[in-house]
């Protein structure tokens, strides 16, 4: 039987947030007959005094998500994208001193990279390998990533970037792990290494007072560093050449606190091909799709608290 002299326990509101997502928007800078492109995927979260519109339909307090998208392509125009950071700071700012309703403005940017397209030159030399001549980067893959938060006070900056697919063909092992009655792998004392790269990390800037860091520079040398660690770390599992990646990173960045990867082991198997009479001496790899092995961890300065989300798919 049920006891209907108790009222009924009241629905809350909880967390929400509303703003225009993926706001495609292209800047051409015109330097004279040199032209530079920055190309962004911008998405904007707003959240504040929203309880009416959710409770009442109200809509007094309410930004029209297509003014958000205006705003996008009008500060394109009145402040021009000197880089992705330095953009969602001007929106975030914008959105949270202009509209009293608004307390915390959240802007994600994803930037997909243009190559500039050299032309030919009969003076032109062939320039030598480096050193390092196993490592190799796929081009054009990578997409790099913002996303600043704002509340009218203090600022978070998470940079980062996805789909960065790399590869180390030697100076790579796998060998005294734990073996069970299910386990079949063979121990590697010269692998194939190669995961695709999604990595953030998090600025120590985070108020108008302190020196803001040089974006575009940043994001240059951070990714050079993780790369270099990549390359230059003779690996005996996936976990030690994360660490190293994020730890040079550190090292060398002051401006950055934490850092976090997300590193999918990209399986490359050896084809057996005595069926064919032929030796396989490390040379043809079968590159499996999935399953696939998913390395995931935080690096961070000592003294900080992490703060970035474990799981980066919600960033």
């Amino acid at each position: 039987m049920t006891d209907t002299s108790r009222p009924a326990r009241p629905v809350m509101l909880g967390q929400n947030q509303y703003g225009k997502a993926e706001n495609r928007v292209v800047k051409i800078t015109r330097d004279g007959a040199t032209h530079h492109i920055k190309d962004l995927n911008v998405s904007v979260a707003l959240s504040g005094d929203m309880d009416d519109v959710h409770y009442s339909g109200s809509n007094a307090n309410v930004l029209p998500t297509d003014t958000t998208k205006n705003t996008v392509y009008a500060f394109a125009k009145e402040y021009g994208i000197e880089s992705a950071e330095q953009f969602g700071i001007h929106l975030a700012r914008h959105f949270v001193t202009s509209q009293e309703p608004i307390h915390r403005a959240r802007i994600r940017i994803e930037e997909y990279a243009w190559e500039r397209i050299e032309t030919s030159d009969a003076n032109s030399r062939f320039i030598g390998a480096d050193e390092v001549k196993h490592s190799f980067v796929r081009k054009g893959q990578e997409t790099r990533l913002t996303q600043i938060t704002y509340d009218g006070e203090s600022w978070e900056v998470i940079s980062g970037l996805k789909d960065l697919v790399v590869m180390n063909s030697t100076n790579s092992e796998f060998w005294g792990y734990v073996k069970d009655k299910y386990t079949t792998l063979k121990e590697a004392y010269d692998r194939i290494l190669a995961t695709q790269v999604s990595g953030r990390w998090r600025f120590n800037w985070t108020d108008d007072e302190q020196k803001m860091p040089h974006w575009e520079k940043s994001y240059e040398q951070t990714r050079k560093h993780m790369l270099q660690a990549f390359a230059e770390t003779y690996s005996l599992s996936l976990q030690q050449t994360l660490y190293q990646m994020g730890a040079r990173i550190i090292n060398h960045r002051s401006e950055i606190d934490e850092v976090r990867f997300s590193l999918p082991n990209k399986h490359h198997f050896l084809v057996d091909l005595e069926p064919f009479g032929l030796k396989n001496d490390n040379e043809v790899y079968f590159a499996a799709d999935r399953p696939y092995g998913l390395i995931e961890a935080t690096v961070l300065r000592d003294g900080c608290e992490p703060r970035i989300p474990v799981d980066l798919s919600n960033l």
